[in-house]
């Protein structure tokens, strides 16, 4: 039997990006989280794809954590907002990576 071309999904990505010289990230900061959307036919596709456009954008990424699609976020309980929702649809049709949030990173170790 033959088997049917797998359809794409969205999956959701936490990249740890450290600094690089362009990556616009604040002065000050050690590093970024970035929430990602990302679509690929599986999760290390939608992995590959986000580290290249991220290095393709001056970004250093360090480490990627998934955290499944919609389907598999919402089994494991989770609860998905309607803007959410709208930017994974958008990610779909797009076969596109979304950067839904980032978060710079700062070294808080006070002296003393």
């Amino acid at each position: 039997m033959a088997k049917s071309s797998r359809k794409q999904q969205v999956y959701t990505l936490l990249v740890q990006v450290g600094r690089k010289s362009g990556d616009g990230l604040p002065d000050g900061a050690t590093g970024a989280g970035l929430l990602c959307f990302a679509s690929g036919v599986d999760e290390a596709e939608a992995v590959r794809e986000t580290v290249a456009i991220l290095k393709q954008a001056d970004m250093a990424p360090l480490d990627v954590t998934g955290y499944g699609t919609l389907d598999e976020r919402e089994a494991q309980g989770d609860e998905i907002s309607d803007e959410e929702r709208e930017l994974m649809d958008r990610a779909l049709a797009e076969n596109s990576v979304i950067v839904v949030q980032l978060t710079p990173f700062f070294d808080n170790e006070q002296a003393g």
